[in-house]
This record gives C-alpha cells, sequence and structure tokens, in this order.
C-alpha cells in the first residue's frame, strides 16, 4: 500500500475526515493536538461544548468525540498508516479521551478500515421518511459485526420491544418539550440558514430538520422544539421504521468512547450499502426511559443509541469547524 508522507499537510486531513463525525446537537465537542517528534495525536473533550441538561455525565459528549476519533483511524490507515490507541491515558486528566499514535510497525492491522474512507465525507444524518423496503438479514448481519468489532452490540428491534421503543420516543420528545431548560439548550444548538446572519459553523440549521409528520409524532428528534418553521413541509413516515439499538456491557467513559467508534463504524459501513440513517436519542437522555430501552429478553446491556436505518433520501451537510479551531501541532 502507499504510504502518504507525514506532514502538517495530512495531519490537517486527516483531522477534517475526523470531523466528518456526528455528534450530539451537532456540537463538535472535540479538540485534538499532534506532536511531530512522537507522530502522535491526542483527543480531549471540549467542556465548553457541554450540555449539562440534556447529557449532564458526559455520556453523550463521548459518543461523537469516540466517533471521530474512528474517522481519524480510517482516515489513516486510507493514507497507509498504521496505528496504536489508548483510551483515556490519564485517570488524573479526565477530559483526555485518548491517544492515537502513528506506528507504521505495529503488528494488528484493520484491513477492514480503508475500505470505510468513502463514505466518511457521503454519511450525512437523514431525518426525512424512509421506505418500507427491508434491510437483508445479511446486511443487518454486517452493521452488527460491524459495531462487535469496536466492542458493541447492534441491536435491529423486533415488535413488540419496537413499538415500546417508539412510544418512548414520542414521550421523550414531550418531556424535552415541556422541560423548559433542555428546550431552550436545544434552541441554543439550531439557526434559521436563511436569517442572513453568518452560518454558524456548529449546531444544526433548519434545513436539516426535516418535515414534520402529520401525526405529530416521528421516530426523529424535531429541533424545531416549541418554535414551527415556518414553510416547513409535513410528510408521513415509514409505518415500521428499522430502528436498532447500540449497547456496550459497561457504562464508564471507555464504554462510551468504544460505542462511539462503534457507532461510527455501522453508519460508515451502512453509507456504502446506500443504507441512509438518523438518531433517536431522545429516551436515552432520560433515565427513567433509558433502562426500558434494554433487550426484553436478557435485560442486559447498556444503551447508548437509538438508530433508525433504512432507504432514502441521504440527509444535508451540516456546518462543521475549521481545522485550525480543533487542531494544534506541536514540534
Amino acid at each position: 500500500m502507499f504510504i502518504q508522507t507525514l506532514d502538517d499537510t495530512l495531519v490537517k486531513s486527516l483531522v477534517a475526515d475526523a470531523v466528518t463525525a456526528p455528534s450530539m446537537h451537532n456540537a463538535q465537542p472535540w479538540y485534538f493536538s499532534y506532536a511531530r517528534h512522537s507522530r502522535t495525536f491526542t483527543l480531549s473533550v471540549d467542556l465548553e461544548r457541554a450540555m449539562p441538561h440534556a447529557d449532564p455525565t458526559t455520556r453523550g459528549m463521548h459518543l461523537g468525540c469516540g466517533a471521530a476519533l474512528l474517522n481519524l483511524r480510517v482516515a489513516a490507515a486510507h493514507t497507509g498508516h498504521q496505528t496504536s490507541t489508548t483510551l483515556l491515558p490519564d485517570s488524573h486528566a479526565p477530559a483526555l479521551l485518548a491517544v492515537m499514535r502513528l506506528d507504521d510497525s505495529h503488528e494488528h492491522v484493520d484491513e477492514a478500515l480503508p475500505g470505510l474512507y468513502p463514505a466518511l465525507h457521503d454519511r450525512h444524518t437523514s431525518r426525512f421518511p424512509f421506505s418500507e423496503r427491508q434491510i437483508p438479514e445479511h446486511v443487518r448481519a454486517a452493521l452488527a459485526g460491524a459495531a462487535a468489532g469496536e466492542g458493541a452490540q447492534l441491536t435491529f428491534l423486533t415488535t413488540p420491544h419496537r413499538e415500546t421503543v417508539l412510544d418512548l420516543i414520542t414521550h421523550a420528545e414531550g418531556y424535552n418539550r415541556m422541560d423548559t431548560a433542555r428546550e431552550e439548550e436545544q434552541r441554543r444548538w439550531t439557526h434559521d440558514a436563511s436569517s442572513g446572519e453568518p452560518m454558524p459553523t456548529a449546531g444544526i440549521p433548519d434545513y436539516a430538520f426535516g418535515p414534520v409528520a402529520p401525526s405529530g409524532s416521528a421516530p426523529t428528534r424535531d429541533f424545531a422544539g416549541r418554535h414551527p418553521v415556518p414553510g416547513r413541509a409535513h410528510a408521513d413516515f415509514e409505518r415500521r421504521p428499522q430502528l436498532a439499538t447500540l449497547s456496550t456491557t459497561g457504562d464508564g467513559p471507555a464504554d462510551w468512547l468504544r460505542a462511539g467508534q462503534a457507532l461510527e463504524r455501522v453508519l460508515l459501513l451502512a453509507t456504502l450499502q446506500g443504507i441512509a440513517s438518523s438518531f433517536a436519542a431522545q429516551p436515552v437522555e432520560w433515565p427513567d426511559l433509558r433502562w426500558i430501552l434494554r433487550d426484553p429478553v436478557s435485560g442486559a446491556g447498556q444503551v447508548h443509541m437509538i438508530l433508525r436505518l433504512g432507504y432514502g433520501p441521504r440527509g444535508p451537510r451540516t456546518p462543521r469547524r475549521p481545522v485550525d479551531q480543533v487542531l494544534t501541532i506541536k514540534p
């Protein structure tokens, strides 16, 4: 495999690829540094982008940072560089989430990573209706295998558990709207793209909200909240959404980072398979609802995300912070 020269230009390109990852409310809560002498990236969480009401434990922030870490691994593999990664390398510095060293002598090679690269810039969250076409079982198995490769479990929901989860999504959406603090927190991360104001580099623009369901409930988060968007389209969503939960055995920061990497690995593979995706994380953000999301048979696993997968329009591109705002290069 051709190995690209590791210079500052390539380092910036790798981080530009990493930050295409999804994050809660597109807050992009990550910060990277790169040390030339040791060929090492560090990933830290930007706590100024925290959401204390919807994400008091910062679990959601860790998921987003984990997704960015997976992208960084994919981008490095695409350029021919092997990597070794350590999660939470310093117990006295909890904001330091991971260290990734470019180590071309590393014995373990994940041969599947380079193949995911074409999906990095094509993956976008789609809050639009999907068709009723079912995802084939062999594709579902491949997506589950992608999650397992990062230490997580992807479980496609079947009735009646799927109906229970759909009800939980609707209830949690209502709870969010009744919670003034959460509503205001969410509104901080949304904006009107046609306002004439400079486009923010983070958050969800209204063109990415998707349509409103005539029934008033949809299997996605409605970022409009209590503030209707004039002229917003109405559309019927699929009658039987294909939902899957992403879970891990544990529920600590390292588990959250693994779950974030698994989440992005699933999403990239789904994108390559022509599958669109969105999230329905509202019940996960309410502790009293989150435990009901667990496997109804085994009762095991800590659910970190609900994914909606299917065939439909790919979502629009949303803003990203410039690389020079999220990267420091050191000697």
